[in-house]
C-alpha cells in the first residue's frame, strides 16, 4: 500500500483510495465473523490504521466520511474524527446509524476517548435499538479498560444498569452486557468482589439469558489467570470483544 495519502486529502481522495484496496475474498471473512458487508470494501483494519496514521486527524472530515455509508470510510471516520472535538450530538447522529458489532464497538472506543461516557451509557443504554444499546455496554466494557484514573465508584454505579439489562436477549446486546460485567470485574480487587456476586446471582437466574450471562462472567471471573492477574496488578487487564 503506497503512501498515496496525506493530511491534505480530501474525503473523495480518501474513498477513491479506499476503493482500490477492495478484496471479495476479505469481505467474504468479515461476513463470516458477523460484520455488516452491505457497503463493505473488505480492508483490513491493520491496513486502514495505517491509512489513519497517513491522513491524521480532521474532524470535519470525518463527519464527511461518515456521511458516505462507507463500511471502510467510517472506520476511517471514527479513526480519524478529533474525541475534543467530538460533540454528543455527532454521537447520536452516528448511533442513528449503527448496523454492525464492529463499527458500534470501534465508536464506543472514540466515545470513551471523547469523554462522552457519561452522557451516553445511560441514554444509548435505555434506547431499545440493538445496537445503540450494545453501546452503551461496550462503552462500559472500554471504560473499564481505559479509564485509569477514574474511580471504581464510576464503575460500581454502571452495575445498576448493567444488571437491569441482562434479560435483553438479543445477542448483540446480550453479549455486551457480558463483556462489561467482565471487564469491570477484571479492573481491581474492590470491583472485582461485587462484579463476582453479580455473576453468581444471574448463574442461578430463571431468565435464560440472565443465566447465561452470569454463567459466562463466573467462569472468567472465578478463574485462576485473572484472579491472579488482579492480585498481582491491580491493574485493569485487555479486554476481550463481544461479537
Amino acid at each position: 500500500m503506497g503512501a498515496t495519502l496525506s493530511p491534505a486529502s480530501t474525503v473523495a481522495e480518501i474513498v477513491a483510495h479506499l476503493e482500490t484496496l477492495r478484496s471479495d475474498v476479505n469481505i467474504e471473512g468479515m461476513g463470516r465473523y458477523g460484520i455488516v458487508t452491505d457497503t463493505a470494501l473488505g480492508i483490513s483494519n491493520p491496513d486502514m490504521q495505517k491509512i489513519a496514521r497517513q491522513v491524521k486527524r480532521d474532524h470535519r472530515r470525518a463527519l464527511a466520511l461518515w456521511d458516505t455509508n462507507i463500511r471502510e470510510a467510517r472506520m476511517q471516520a471514527i479513526y480519524t474524527a478529533d474525541p475534543k472535538a467530538l460533540s454528543v450530538e455527532d454521537a447520536w447522529r452516528w448511533a442513528g446509524d449503527f448496523n454492525s458489532w464492529e463499527i458500534v464497538d470501534a465508536a464506543a472506543d472514540l466515545f470513551v476517548e471523547a469523554r462522552l461516557e457519561k452522557s451516553l451509557v445511560p441514554a444509548f443504554a435505555a434506547d431499545d435499538r440493538e445496537f445503540v444499546r450494545r453501546a452503551a455496554f461496550a462503552m462500559i466494557a472500554g471504560a473499564a479498560v481505559h479509564l485509569k484514573q477514574e474511580p471504581d465508584t464510576t464503575m460500581m454505579g454502571w452495575m445498576t444498569l448493567i444488571e437491569r439489562h441482562t434479560t435483553d436477549p438479543r445477542n448483540f446486546v446480550r453479549k455486551a452486557v457480558n463483556w462489561a460485567l467482565r471487564n469491570i470485574g477484571k479492573r481491581s480487587m474492590t470491583l472485582h468482589a461485587p462484579a463476582l456476586a453479580l455473576a453468581e446471582r444471574l448463574a442461578g437466574s430463571s431468565d435464560k439469558t440472565a443465566r447465561w450471562i452470569g454463567k459466562d462472567a463466573l467462569r472468567e471471573l472465578s478463574s485462576e489467570k485473572t484472579l491472579a492477574r488482579i492480585a498481582r496488578t491491580g491493574a485493569p487487564v485487555e479486554k476481550t470483544r463481544a461479537r
